[in-house]
């Protein structure tokens, strides 16, 4: 079986469990795990973790955070300075684009359409790789989570360290690990 389709076999079976109500928001996130060359055919199967979250009784938004540093630079009035010298945009992305990033992922979660039975999915996380560090982006939302946030996470998990990309330290994070590695 292919490691997607085994990613959302066990996706299904906990999205489809009763969900407890009464948790903190940082035990409402919930990392789907896959290595980081599988970052595609993830993508081509999102549909299929869609149809398994309504299947489960639940709501399903998107957020794709892909393009959001291009999307965030084409809005820079001094965009072209930047690119001519890039050093004068790291205390900006350090602190604005994160801004940006937490701002996007706020909006999302206000989304009409979610709920506390709903699932927002995000992914494209890659997209913020060398500019913000998501764990601190969802540490600020964490407070406003009421269903549950899926993120799709190009990279590892080894006992609640998470690495994105495989490239950089890991951070301790506490969201449930779905990695396709049940009963191995």
């Amino acid at each position: 079986m292919a490691r997607i389709d085994e990613l959302a076999e066990q996706y299904e079976r906990h999205i489809a469990a009763p969900w407890q109500r009464n948790l903190a928001g940082a035990q409402r996130i919930i990392f789907v795990v896959y290595p980081k060359e599988d970052e595609r055919r993830l993508l081509v199967k999102l549909k299929e973790f869609e149809h398994r979250t309504k299947t489960a009784g639940h709501g399903w938004c998107e957020l794709d955070f892909t393009n959001v540093f291009a999307e965030w630079m084409a809005t820079q009035e001094y965009r072209e300075a930047y690119f001519r010298n890039p050093k004068q945009l790291i205390p900006k992305y350090d602190r604005e684009f994160k801004a940006a990033c937490i701002a996007r992922l706020r909006q999302a979660l206000k989304d009409q359409a979610l709920n506390d039975d709903s699932v927002l999915a995000v992914h494209g996380v890659a997209g913020l790789y060398g500019f913000t560090f998501l764990h601190e982006v969802l540490k600020a939302v964490e407070p406003e989570i009421s269903g549950r946030v899926v993120v799709f996470f190009p990279g590892s998990h080894d006992q609640n360290t998470y690495r994105l990309l495989d490239a950089r330290d890991g951070w301790n994070y506490m969201a449930t690990p779905i990695t396709g590695l049940a009963g191995k």
